[in-house]
């Protein structure tokens, strides 16, 4: 598989990658530089944002590290809709995605990724409910194609879980066990799911795309040029990757420069298109 740089700008923390299906565009953040990006333009905010799901042709729902606001495209104008741990100072918001029936997952964690400080909220037409608490870092935040289930990841516990939706997309409390990496070197990141049921998820640490069946059988890796990637995300016609060179040493990045870069990888797979968020 070809993979090249889809944007040379290397983020500290690439994040929540986002293709929209009507802007015909792809949306991602750099977390802890507090920024948005769009190819060729960026905008800057006074706290940490991580993940958006697209509202309508201009506003997106974003998720900032106090609140969800909306965040229009074309204009740069912003509106409070509600907040997100506002009140813990500790924790923050990451990785975040639509759902089939348009809610909205968000996960929050510790600023220092402190263990167990955040947890795992869906937003769905106006309504903000906890679906799980206790969380150190969430990911892998995605969907099956039938809307029938949901992927969830705690990165510091190794472990993907997958939870049973109702028909308005609430999950049923007790979900199963997806991937146990706990007695491998394998650390889930974030996560997507293609048009065939295929789980492809960025494994931190491992330079890679692992790819998987619905019954969690790997299939295939994706080798990438960048040891933490961070989130892929399915455009039109190829599969993009943000990643991250938190946390690296000089000589780290030196023997991989393109740490912290968005990559385009020319896949086989065939995507979802990201779902619409409903308020």
């Amino acid at each position: 598989m070809s993979v090249t740089i889809h944007d040379d700008r290397a983020c500290l923390l690439g994040e929540g990658p986002l293709w929209h299906p009507l802007r015909n565009q792809l949306i991602w953040f750099d977390i802890l530089n507090h920024t948005l990006l769009t190819t060729g333009h960026q905008m800057h905010f006074d706290r940490s944002v991580s993940a958006a799901g697209w509202v309508d042709e201009d506003r997106l729902l974003v998720a900032s590290e106090t609140d969800l606001f909306l965040f229009n495209l074309r204009d740069g104008a912003s509106e409070h809709v509600l907040p997100l741990e506002a009140d813990n100072k500790v924790t923050r918001s990451n990785d975040g995605r639509a759902d089939p029936q348009g809610g909205f997952w968000i996960g929050t964690m510790g600023h220092q990724g402190e263990t167990g400080a955040g947890a795992l909220y869906r937003f769905y037409r106006g309504e903000l409910r906890q679906i799980r608490a206790g969380v150190t870092i969430p990911n892998a935040t995605c969907f099956t194609p039938d809307g029938c289930h949901a992927y969830f990841a705690d990165t510091a516990e190794q472990l993907v879980w997958r939870y049973t939706l109702g028909e308005d997309g609430w999950p049923d409390p007790d979900p199963e066990i997806y991937l146990d990496h706990r007695d491998t070197d394998v650390n889930p990141d974030g996560a997507v799911v293609d048009a065939e049921g295929r789980f492809l998820c960025a494994e931190w640490g491992g330079s890679r795309i692992g790819v998987y069946s619905p019954s969690g059988d790997l299939l295939e890796e994706v080798e990438l040029p960048v040891p933490q990637p961070t989130c892929p995300a399915f455009g039109p016609d190829a599969l993009y990757v943000t990643s991250a060179r938190q946390g690296m040493p000089g000589a780290d990045i030196d023997a991989a420069p393109h740490s912290g870069k968005t990559l385009r990888v020319d896949v086989t797979f065939k995507g979802q298109q990201e779902h619409q968020v409903l308020l």
